[in-house]
């Protein structure tokens, strides 16, 4: 354990924190005596990090901790290089920091290592007390089923189409040469999540159709801007890509579309998402939670190619939440709703 780690050890955190911490590094991670673990954290999130520290110190495994702002000025554009080199000898790696704008480069870095080693990594970005308290405390093994129940069904459909009460219609067809993944908190070499976990996600083959954020925007956008429900974005999307948005909200609307109109593919359907966390009650303006909210996301830009075997990329990837989604799956088979008003039609 390096000096950073026993500097955790020794601050105080919150005893709310023990469970999410517990369902971290055991039932999500399940992180063995032997395996080494790299945990990366800034200042912020310092008192949830001790908590994630004391349960790795339980567990008997070794572990080093960097703390960002020790390491580089922030915004970090580079992920530093010690930190990249401990994660070389390590088996699993947590990420619990605060973003900022303009990091998402060396988090890219950062997951880069992650992908060619098949380490297990929990990705917390974002993370608060509040959702150590909620989102963390879901029953991760039945969201697991749950979410093995969709990821059946959904690698099956051809076409998936959704509405809401608040606008959205909106139409997505599968391409069969990209894969279906689960994320559902419980984490493997597979694929590394994001905690709280909970969805199902692949890279469209083409969506067309209006998408209506009533919940939240991703990235530095979602502190910025929070909840929606007052102020929707309304994005109209055809052959995959964004034509226009629009909010009465003018300074969320221009943020976005300038985001969205970084590179060539940012404004390019990347994802396609169905969340399962029905430990998950309510959205409360955190992208980390919100987007594992049942119901479907999308994300614009970077696609995830070396998971789902989309051919191209993008430096941007930006996650929009709806809210109460009717949901039906197309197959060959014929046609099942699986969502009604937000609620599954399936069970865990």
């Amino acid at each position: 354990m390096n000096d950073s780690g026993t500097q955790l050890l020794s601050l105080p955190y919150p005893s709310e924190f023990i469970p999410g911490a517990q369902s971290a590094v055991t039932t999500c991670l399940r992180i063995a005596r032997g395996e080494k673990v790299t945990l990366i954290i800034d200042r912020a999130t310092e008192a949830i990090a001790a908590a994630l520290a004391a349960q790795l110190a339980a567990r008997g495994c070794p572990w080093n901790a960097f703390i960002l702002e020790d390491l580089a000025a922030r915004p970090i554009i580079d992920m530093p290089a010690e930190v990249l080199a401990d994660m070389e000898t390590s088996q699993v790696s947590i990420f619990a920091v605060q973003v900022q704008p303009n990091e998402l480069h060396s988090r890219m870095q950062m997951t880069d290592v992650v992908n060619r080693r098949r380490m297990r990594h929990a990705h917390m970005v974002n993370i608060t007390a509040e959702i150590m308290c909620q989102g963390m405390r879901a029953d991760y093994d039945r969201v697991d089923r749950l979410s093995q129940q969709v990821l059946d069904r959904v690698r099956r459909a051809t076409r998936i189409r959704a509405t809401t009460a608040a606008g959205t219609s909106i139409t997505a067809d599968m391409n069969p040469a990209y894969k279906w993944f689960k994320t559902s908190g419980i984490i493997s070499p597979e694929k590394w999540g994001n905690l709280p976990g909970g969805e199902c996600f692949t890279a469209p083959g083409e969506v067309n159709g209006t998408f209506v954020v009533d919940g939240v925007v991703g990235d530095w956008l979602c502190a910025r801007y929070g909840l929606l429900a007052n102020a929707p974005l309304t994005i109209e999307i055809a052959g995959n890509r964004i034509v226009s948005c629009s909010s009465t909200n003018k300074k969320l609307e221009a943020d976005f579309w300038t985001y969205t109109h970084t590179d060539e593919n940012s404004d390019r359907v990347g994802e396609f998402a169905i969340g399962t966390n029905i430990g998950v009650e309510r959205v409360i303006g955190n992208i980390l939670q919100d987007e594992r909210f049942p119901g479907i996301h999308i994300a614009f830009g970077n696609p995830y190619g070396e998971h789902t075997g989309a051919p191209w990329t993008s430096t941007t990837h930006i996650d929009v939440v709806g809210l109460g989604f009717n949901i039906w799956l197309e197959s060959a088979a014929g046609e099942e709703q699986i969502m009604r008003v937000g609620r599954f039609l399936i069970t865990a």
